[in-house]
């Protein structure tokens, strides 16, 4: 198992994909199309999130796939704000700042991974919700396995109280920075921030504070560090995730970010990995494109 690089997933296949107006006011990726029906977009989705599930498998990734069939969770499509898995056999869940993606959180999906993988421990922090504190999982946090360092764009779908004690209890040091687009705190690190096992795709643009440390901080780890352009993230270039299939490492990203990148971007992941564009079209008018679809799984597999 790569430590960067999962080779099993969790997804999520929203039969009611919905526009969510309880995250609309903070987060500037998220759009409305207005001609089409709700009937058209849940279909949309419903068919975004089975490409994607396809490509993976496709890829010699293992996919754990659960249908949601509720009206009530119109984000479920975006397992990764919920949840997280870590070496060791640990999971945590998190807190999360809209009340109806609180609804989201599955104890079949729990169980399936205490079935399937070698878990110790649940660290549940979804408690905080009641003291107005958040943090949305590897949506609010990107994580640098090799190097333990947890990276975050200040917000309140981050809370430093939160990070630190989740940076205490699994082994990470935080590095909390600003960003912003359009004038709006960026809402998701994992929009503007991917760190693969050899390279980093990063929109340093967008960054307004600690720009120049975090850049060098990951070259000198070893990362080829690919500067993202605002143009670029509001194309989710920077949602994308390393996985590690039958052939190696795969960038899984949408097609439409792989349509923003440069040559020169691209040969630069091609060197560590193959590139594997998705179509996430309609997912993506909720503000989240395929890294936020995924729930990676850094788990042991129990033996068959």
């Amino acid at each position: 198992m790569s430590v960067q690089a999962p080779s099993a997933v969790v997804l999520v296949r929203p039969h009611h994909f919905a526009p969510n107006s309880e995250t609309a006011a903070d987060n500037v990726f998220q759009t409305v199309d207005a001609a089409r029906t709700a009937t058209d977009v849940a279909a949309g989705a419903y068919a975004d999130a089975t490409r994607l599930a396809e490509a993976l498998q496709g890829a010699g990734i293992t996919v754990h796939l659960f249908d949601d069939e509720e009206e009530s969770r119109p984000d479920s499509v975006f397992p990764n704000n919920w949840f997280s898995t870590h070496a060791g056999g640990r999971i945590a869940v998190y807190p999360m700042y809209a009340p109806n993606r609180r609804l989201e959180r599955r104890t079949d999906v729990l169980e399936l991974l205490k079935a399937r993988y070698r878990v110790q421990e649940i660290v549940d922090y979804s408690g905080l919700e009641v003291d107005g504190l958040f943090l949305e999982g590897t949506g609010a946090m990107v994580l640098d396995n090799l190097n333990r360092t947890a990276y975050a764009v200040r917000s309140h779908r981050a809370d430093p109280i939160v990070l630190e004690r989740f940076c205490t209890a699994f082994g990470y040091e935080p590095m909390v920075f600003e960003a912003s687009l359009r004038g709006v705190p960026i809402y998701h690190t994992n929009v503007m921030m991917c760190i693969g096992t050899e390279f980093a795709l990063v929109g340093l643009d967008a960054m307004t504070s600690r720009r120049d440390e975090i850049a060098a901080r990951l070259a000198e780890q070893g990362r080829e560090v690919i500067a993202l352009s605002t143009e670029q993230l509001e194309d989710f270039a920077g949602n994308a995730i390393e996985l590690h299939g039958a052939q190696g490492r795969v960038l899984a990203l949408s097609a439409r970010a792989l349509g923003s990148l440069t040559l020169a971007q691209r040969a630069v992941i091609e060197r560590s990995a193959r590139l594997l564009p998705v179509d996430v079209s309609t997912i993506e008018l909720e503000g989240g494109s395929v890294r936020c679809m995924i729930a990676g799984i850094h788990l042991d597999p129990r033996p068959a």
